[in-house]
């Protein structure tokens, strides 16, 4: 169900705000997570699970236990690695002056009065 033109702008100025106060933390909600992975990490954590794979495989052929468990955890490391994501690091200057909490819930609070008084 998409939302009304005013639901659209208290979002928009919501998010406009949240970038203000924490963009950090902005930029960390607003990943998007198919973005996060890196290539490297998907190329090189696979690369290990297959040799992981290849390993615990002989290890069953041979019948050496202790092969056969290396394999398994290498290959439970590849994917482990594999699929890591990566750190959005934004340094932030300092230089921006920080609105207090109590202005950002007291405005979410007027919003929704506003809401309310509107339905």
């Amino acid at each position: 169900m998409p939302l009304s033109e005013h639901e659209q702008r208290l979002l928009d100025a919501l998010e406009q705000q949240l970038h203000a106060e924490d963009p950090k933390f902005a930029n960390t909600l607003g990943a998007d997570p198919a973005r996060s992975f890196s290539t490297r990490h998907i190329v090189v954590g696979a690369l290990v699970s297959i040799a992981g794979i290849l390993l615990l495989l002989f290890g069953v052929m041979t019948q050496i236990i202790a092969l056969g468990v290396a394999g398994f955890l290498i290959m439970g490391a590849g994917v482990y690695f594999a699929t890591l994501r990566r750190r959005f690091g934004t340094a932030g200057t300092g230089t921006a002056p920080k609105k207090s909490k109590s202005s950002f819930m007291s405005n979410l609070e007027e919003r929704w009065e506003e809401r309310r008084k509107e339905n």
